[in-house]
């Protein structure tokens, strides 16, 4: 019972516990008051009975009948007398034996003594009276003859009044609880209705984000008031937080983005001359320079990446220009295969696939795709990355056969700092943060097939609805090539 009122609302439990007590007090009401009325029911029953039946023995009185000197006509009317209440009336000698009776009366057998007794479903009221012959009865004087009298009352009489009784009683038991129940509700609705308006605003707020909406305050001064006034205040509470965490951001991000820009200048300078610096010197001073060129372009990489989540974050958009994705995937490959010569990076580009994008950020994405394909793969691994139409979307599939992506990251793979190897893995954790970013900067997307063996990523980027017309015009210019041979043919 207490599982079932538990998956009720409040409003449905209070009117349900409210009509409950009122169905126990109501049958604890209508069990006394049926006991009483019932008892009084039954004496009102039996005193009328009774009191009849002393009226008749006393008027009852015998008149000679002329030519018949041992006749006797029986005064009142015995028929008569019954009638009035559906009453038997058997009338008996001295001797007990049957002299008058009503129509279809039922038999009591003989009259033992005075007194009151059930038989055959009457109440018999038993009397022995002397009644005069040819005189009154108030005639001290008078001849008189002893005759047994019974009079009995059906018992299905009172038996129906208390059966009207306990019906009654019982639709009043149960019109109360049902009063009571809709009564329970409605009391608790109206009751309940700034909890509903509390609901109603929170369900408000989880839907657009806004807290800045505000709870009716209800009238009465109690715990539903105080409630409202309270999630009131938290949420005033959670507008002031949410608006120092923004703050907070974007002068982080700002300053990530201004720090990020201007070490793009000097970084520049720096990488120029340190090229010149590995072209003319050699030996030690040679590798030291080639080490600190590494070191710089790896800066130079972080950010850029920096710079590209910024935007990003900003909602800020590079300009776009017309792009074809098949260059920039086999320029991204070329990056790649010359980092690791010791991976089979393979492109599948049969024909242009153009769009409007921001080739820079375009070509940081592959290149981060391709990167992380070889980074996090043993030597000899195949690598393919192809550029494709399909669906009216620009697909730009990067896959490899290693061991693929460890399950514990595969959730969170594309969230900003993950890394494979955790802080000892040599990567900054944002390049596929950022193929993310740039993916949705181009109102697309980009999704990790678990499905393939190893790892195997596809980004789908739409194209303008006026590219049908380029494609298809579009002319095959390459097939797969491997990148690593056309280097080495060169």
């Amino acid at each position: 019972m207490s599982f079932v009122l538990e998956r009720l609302s409040i409003r449905w439990r209070l009117a349900l516990i409210s009509a409950a007590l009122t169905f126990v007090i109501l049958c604890g009401f209508a069990i006394v008051i049926g006991q009483l009325t019932t008892s009084r029911i039954r004496d009102n029953f039996t005193n009328e009975t009774a009191a009849a039946a002393s009226r008749l023995s006393a008027n009852l009185r015998l008149e000679s009948i002329p030519g018949g000197p041992t006749d006797f006509a029986i005064i009142p009317d015995v028929e008569l007398y019954a009638a009035s209440n559906s009453a038997e009336v058997r009338l008996f000698n001295y001797n007990k034996l049957l002299v008058k009776t009503t129509k279809g009366s039922p038999d009591f057998g003989p009259p033992g003594v005075e007194g009151s007794s059930e038989a055959r479903g009457y109440l018999v009221e038993t009397r022995l009276t002397q009644a005069p012959i040819d005189s009154g009865t108030d005639n001290p004087q008078a001849l008189r003859f002893p005759i047994w009298v019974e009079y009995a009352r059906p018992l299905e009489q009172v038996q129906s009044t208390i059966r009207g009784v306990r019906l009654f009683l019982a639709v009043g038991v149960f019109g109360g609880a049902l009063l009571a129940l809709l009564g329970g509700l409605a009391l608790a609705r109206r009751s309940l209705r700034p909890v509903t308006d509390i609901t109603a605003t929170a369900r408000a707020i989880a839907r657009t984000g806004d807290p800045d909406q505000r709870v009716p305050q209800p009238r009465a001064d109690d715990e539903v008031a105080e409630l409202a006034r309270t999630f009131d205040e938290m949420l005033a509470a959670l507008e002031a937080s949410r608006a120092r965490t923004e703050g907070a951001l974007d002068r982080q991000r700002a300053f990530a983005a201004d720090a990020s820009h201007e070490l793009r200048t000097p970084l520049t300078s720096v990488l120029a001359n340190l090229e010149l610096l590995v072209a003319d010197l050699d030996g030690d001073r040679r590798e030291a320079a080639q080490a600190a060129l590494r070191s710089s372009q790896r800066m130079r990489h972080l950010v850029t990446d920096l710079l590209i989540l910024a935007r990003s974050d900003a909602e800020l958009l590079e300009a776009r220009t017309d792009v074809d994705l098949a260059d920039i995937v086999r320029e991204a490959a070329a990056e790649a295969q010359a980092i690791a010569p010791d991976h089979h990076v393979t492109v599948v580009a049969p024909e242009p696939v153009l769009l409007s994008g921001a080739r820079d950020d375009l070509h940081r994405m592959v290149l981060n795709l391709v990167a992380n394909a070889v980074g996090h793969t043993p030597p000899l691994t195949a690598v393919e990355v192809s550029a494709l139409f399909e669906d009216e979307s620009a697909i730009i599939t990067v896959a490899d056969d290693g061991p693929g992506i460890p399950a514990e990251l595969e959730a969170n793979v594309f969230e900003r700092f993950v890394r494979a190897g955790g802080d000892r893995a040599g990567s900054t954790g944002l390049g596929l943060a950022i193929v993310r970013a740039v993916a949705q900067a181009h109102g697309g997307n980009v999704t990790l097939d678990r499905s393939a063996a190893g790892a195997r990523f596809v980004v789908r980027l739409p194209l303008p609805d006026d590219d049908a017309a380029v494609e298809a015009g579009q002319t095959s210019t390459t097939t797969g090539s491997t990148i690593g041979r056309l280097r080495r043919r060169s």
